[in-house]
């Protein structure tokens, strides 16, 4: 696999709250991780509560039992337990101090295993698998306005511009319990997969997202040129991208 990951202030935020992570080395019992948390809270809690997240979750993964030859439906509860673990963790971090009450996180992971994506998913970063002159969201955004197109009440292209379309539904760092999603999709016939925050998604159209990821290009030369992207339409959050190239590893 080729992967690069990128993460940017962006052109109006005077800090990033976003953290990521990935690797093709083994942690745990898994052979890779990626991972995109978009931190919110006063202060500098968000960035607090992104990294945390991301402390917590891969402590929980690196003390698995679990064995290197897990199934895939397998490593998708594992990294589900390991975001409960990681919102139980991050609630209590925030009690400590009132500078943190009430921060919280989105928080996407995914592994590569056996032809298959697992992921683990809470809030409105995203995942996307792409190919060619396709791309598809494989994780639901957990906001309010994804609820309202869900259920008839709101079309996704007014969606796009609703004063509300940032208000989170779900989030890690809630007192518990929450509702993680956990999935497993077929990468047959995927060139690549894209982790992102809504700091990229709610500068560019997918078809843009799509343009850029299936660039002819180095991995990195794509995240940066994604990066960029959202930079020049605005960039009025922060920005992070993981570009996974996964053709050939489906076998």
């Amino acid at each position: 696999m080729n992967i690069a990951g990128l993460t940017a202030i962006g052109m109006v935020r005077s800090h990033n709250e976003d953290t990521i992570y990935f690797t093709t080395n083994k942690i745990g019992p898994l052979p890779n991780l990626f991972v995109v948390a978009d931190g919110m809270g006063g202060h500098n809690a968000g960035e607090v509560a992104s990294a945390k997240s991301l402390e917590f979750f891969c402590d929980f993964i690196r003390n698995s039992q679990l064995s290197p030859t897990q199934t895939p439906e397998e490593t998708v509860s594992l990294l589900v337990a390991a975001v409960d673990h990681a919102n139980k963790e991050v609630y209590e971090y925030s009690l400590t101090s009132p500078t943190l009450s009430g921060m919280g996180t989105t928080f996407s992971a995914c592994v590569v295993l056996d032809g298959k994506l697992a992921v683990a998913h809470i809030g409105d970063s995203r995942i996307y698998t792409v190919h060619n002159s396709d791309i598809t969201q494989i994780t639901v955004d957990h906001t309010y306005v994804a609820e309202m197109v869900l259920a008839g009440n709101l079309t996704p292209a007014n969606a796009k511009t609703h004063p509300n379309r940032n208000q989170l539904t779900r989030v890690l760092g809630c007192k518990p319990p929450i509702n993680v999603d956990g999935t497993l999709h077929d990468l047959q016939g995927i060139a690549s997969v894209l982790l992102c925050s809504d700091g990229l998604t709610d500068m560019l159209h997918d078809s843009e997202i799509m343009h850029i990821a299936t660039h002819d290009a180095p991995t990195q030369a794509r995240a940066q040129a994604l990066i960029d992207a959202a930079n020049n339409n605005g960039g009025i959050d922060n920005i992070s991208a993981i570009i996974i190239d996964v053709k050939g590893e489906t076998n």
